[in-house]
């Protein structure tokens, strides 16, 4: 397996990252109208602590994106050729260790459905739902990660 690294993005990743959530296959189907046009824009990037996991080509296999203030997990996605080999679970435990060192207690997600087993599986814990509302119309699982 290529080695894996992660680093903090860039503005000018902001075009692969949005490619990379547009075309997601966990938004297929129903869900699709959550990441049409959707963008990660340059600025986005610049203000809040965006990771990318990178392989030794420097192509991205994925991302995190986490809001200090609001202490949430806001975006997580692994390429779907890129999946089961443990980068969303690097990608995790890489996010807990910011979330400490930013001196968070717990990082709040708003989960996919679909993802909702994985994120469990990297050591969140259910802690209710969160209901439809605007454009989004189905009811989506909430978890935490308790940071140590």
């Amino acid at each position: 397996m290529p080695a894996v690294t992660l680093r903090r993005a860039i503005a000018d990743d902001s075009r692969r990252l949005s490619h990379l959530v547009r075309t997601s296959a966990a938004y297929r189907g129903d869900y699709s109208a959550m990441v049409a046009g959707y963008v990660v824009g340059g600025t986005y990037i610049e203000s809040h602590p965006v990771f990318v996991a990178v392989d030794e080509t420097r192509r991205i296999l994925g991302f995190y994106a986490l809001l200090l203030d609001e202490a949430e997990l806001d975006l997580a996605f692994v390429a779907d050729e890129a999946q089961g080999r443990g980068i969303g679970r690097m990608l995790m435990e890489h996010m807990t260790r910011q979330a400490g060192d930013a001196g968070l207690d717990s990082v709040r997600v708003v989960a996919h459905p679909p993802a909702e087993d994985f994120y469990l599986r990297t050591g969140a814990r259910r802690t209710g739902t969160v209901r439809p509302a605007g454009h989004v119309h189905w009811a989506r699982p909430e978890l935490r990660y308790d940071v140590a």
